[in-house]
Order: C-alpha cells, then structure tokens, then sequence
C-alpha cells in the first residue's frame, strides 16, 4: 500500500539539509580530504542509501525512482554533454586590456552563458580574459565581474544556461519559455557591464605607464581552435528545444521514450570527442575531474531531496512564502549558500502545493510569475558566494593558478556581493516583479 506522504516528517530531510552543508562547509574546513573526488561519492552515499531505504519502506520508491531516471539522469547528460563539446572549443590570445575591451568580453560571455552554459562560456572566456590582463597590476575586480556576469546572470535566457532552468524545463516548462525573462536578464547584466566600466576604467588610469606600455606591445592575436565544435553545440540546443513530448507527442505515451534527448546529447558529445585533437583537449587543460564531481555530489542531493521535496509540497500553506518577492528572495537565498538548482525545485515543489483550483496561466504546473520569481532568483544569487553555482570555484581556482590573489570567501561577499550585486538584484525585483 502506497504510504500517504502526508505523513513525510520534517526529519527525513536531515539528509539534505546535511549534503548541501557538506558542499558548502567542505572546501573552506576539510579541502585537502574534500578534492578527492571518491571521498564526495562517499558523502553522497552515506547520506543517499539511508534515504533510500527510507522512502522504500515508506512505499514511495516510485517517487525515489522517477526522481534518479527522470531527473538525475538528463541533468547529469546535459552538463556532461556540454563540459565534453565546450572542452573542445580553445580561445588564445592577448589583445590590449583596455576597460572597452574587457567589458565587450565580458558582454560576449552574458550572451554566450544562456546557450552554451555558464559553466562553458566561463571556461571558453577566463583564460583568454587572464591572458588578456596579465600585463595590468589590477585585475582581481575583472574576474569577481566576470563570476557575476559570465559564470550566473547571463544563463538565464535558456535551459541550457543554467542548471535550475533546465530542471525547470524537464517540469514542464518550455524552451523558448525562458525568453520571456530577456528584460530582466538584458536589465542586469548592463547595469552589472556599466558599473564594470566604471572601475575598469578607475582602475585603468592607476596602472602604472609601464603596464600600460607593455600591454599595448605584447598583442597575440585572438585564434579560435576546434570551431566544428560550436555545430555539435547547435545540436544540444536543438535536442533540447525540440526533442520532448511538445514536438514529440509520441514520448507521453512512454515517458522513457524521452530519452531520445539524451541519445542525441550524447551522440553529439561523443562525436566532440573523436573528432577533437587530443592536444587541443590538453592544452585546454581538459579533465574529467569536475564533471565526475558533479557526478558524484548529485548523485547525494537528488535521492537526500526527495523527503524534502514531498515535504515542501504538502506543506507550502503554511510556509508564509506568498507573493513574488518572497519566492524570489527565498529562493535567492539559499542559491546563494546552496547549490542553486536543488533550490529552485524545492521552491518550485513549493508553489505547486499552492496553485489553486481551476487555475490558469500555468507554466510547468505553477503560475508563471512565480516561475519567474524562482528562475531569476536562482539564476542571479548563483553569484553571491563562491559556492552559489558551479563554474564560481572554477573561476577562481583558474584565477589563482595565475598568481590573481582572490578575495576569502567572506571576503567575497562583504567587498562584491553584497555593496554592489544585491543592490542591483534589488533594483531588479522592484521593477519587474
């Protein structure tokens, strides 16, 4: 007999609660023991298992199930399909580092983030960004600009962007649905480019003439390698847009006939990588060890947040989260401190158990502002901590290899995040929300 998840009890969500601190307490307290990647597959198990046996005997296994094939394992394919094509892609170059210059870079990298990923705009753009300013003295403000633009604010036009939109999407919402947000995304990201400019261009004339004398001499002209890349890149894009049950009406008959999305993807990675070079692929300083750990941490979270999924939706009336602010902040919140996509569905699990009966305008079974509201939080706050979206850590381990001394994790978001982001994330909720 199937177990009324009514009865799910707030406990059962420890777990979670348990992975998404180890994720985040993890590389400040135990980063030696935490690089390992075999050591966060065994956080995920230690803390997955029990869960598991957990929901089974509770009579919730198909939930259990649905939640691993139908979400883990399209959610691992896409970033891995797309980690594999944008790996790649190589950008070399050292053009002069004039304020113009960085913030059109900048600008490419909002545009390229919603359709290649942040996680690959951010690794095609920051070596060639680094290079570009290696001969200028002041450059930390260029890379904390670059996680907020490049790496989280300029995914959000499509499911490919960022990971909480493409769950999102595998709810039900559509493709070209996330278009809708082209203001607010066009909002943020030249507000965040203009004031860019401004301390580039503050920072530029402190530059020491010498700096400046040879950053004008030292010029390598910008090359791209292993462009055939970008078409397997249009075919992940097409696969996502195009093939699912809007298209397809066949896949509702059999939801695993969905999969034929995820054979393309994988099809298009794999002929990324027969028929890139394996030098480019070196030089690139290509590994397979992040997308393993993405893997592996997932893997934990997507079976420890079942309990606190059923949790949400049963009892998102009494929760107090009632309007478009409060969805948007929430979840702006714990994106920040969290991993931003288990965040956006536990909010979006929340604003199903509130839709009312007979309710139109739905998108992906809530209202559409509130999708909204979810979408823009997740996507923005990514960047309000080093740990707020994947490519983040990315950024400024890349950074730091190259002797750019970052700011501590507080030092953060005390110096960035919170003077200059959430103002403008404020500015953003009050006009379009």
């Amino acid at each position: 007999m199937e177990h009324s998840h009514a009865v799910i009890p707030l406990w059962a969500s420890l777990p979670f609660v348990a992975m998404l601190l180890s994720i985040a307490l993890g590389p400040l307290f135990f980063s030696h023991w935490w690089e390992e990647n075999k050591n966060k597959l065994i956080v995920s198990l230690v803390l997955g298992i029990p869960t598991a046996i957990l929901l089974i005997s509770w009579g919730l296994s198909h939930k259990l199930l649905h939640q691993m094939v139908f979400d883990y394992i399209p959610f691992i394919v896409l970033l891995g399909s797309l980690f594999i094509i944008t790996g790649g892609i190589q950008l070399k170059g050292d053009i002069e580092a004039k304020p113009l210059i960085n913030t059109i870079f900048l600008g490419i990298g909002a545009v390229l983030a919603s359709f290649m990923g942040t996680t690959g705009a951010a690794m095609l753009l920051i070596r060639p960004v680094i290079k570009t300013n290696s001969q200028r003295q002041f450059k930390v403000h260029t890379i904390l600009f670059f996680i907020a633009t490049v790496a989280n604010a300029g995914g959000l036009l499509t499911p490919l962007g960022d990971p909480p939109l493409f769950l999102l999407y595998l709810r039900g919402a559509p493709f070209e649905w996330f278009f809708h947000l082209t203001k607010e995304w066009a909002f943020v990201n030249g507000i965040l480019l203009v004031i860019y400019f401004i301390f580039d261009s503050y920072y530029y004339k402190k530059e020491p003439v010498k700096n400046i004398i040879k950053d004008r001499v030292q010029v390598e002209k910008l090359s791209l390698s292993g462009i055939y890349n970008f078409l397997f890149l249009i075919g992940i894009v097409m696969s996502v847009a195009f093939l699912n049950s809007h298209y397809l009406p066949f896949i509702n008959d059999n939801a695993y006939y969905g999969f034929i999305r995820e054979a393309a993807m994988l099809s298009f990675a794999g002929m990324s990588l027969y028929f890139t070079p394996k030098l480019l692929r070196t030089e690139n300083k290509f590994t397979w060890t992040p997308i393993i750990e993405v893997a592996f941490l997932f893997l934990g979270i997507f079976i420890t947040m079942v309990p606190a999924l059923l949790w949400l939706h049963d009892n998102a009336a009494t929760l107090g989260v009632n309007s478009l602010a409060k969805f948007y902040y929430s979840t702006g919140a714990l994106s920040s401190f969290l991993d931003n996509a288990p965040t956006a569905l536990a909010f979006h699990n929340l604003a199903l158990g509130m839709v009312p009966e007979g309710a139109t305008d739905l998108v992906a079974g809530i209202s559409a502002d509130i999708l909204a509201a979810i979408s823009l939080g997740a996507v923005f706050f990514g960047a309000m901590t080093y740990i707020g979206n994947g490519p983040n850590f990315m950024v400024k381990a890349i950074a730091e290899e190259n002797d750019i001394k970052m700011p501590s994790f507080f030092g953060y978001i005390v110096r960035f995040s919170l003077i200059i982001l959430l103002p403008v994330y404020i500015l953003a909720q009050l006009l379009f929300l």
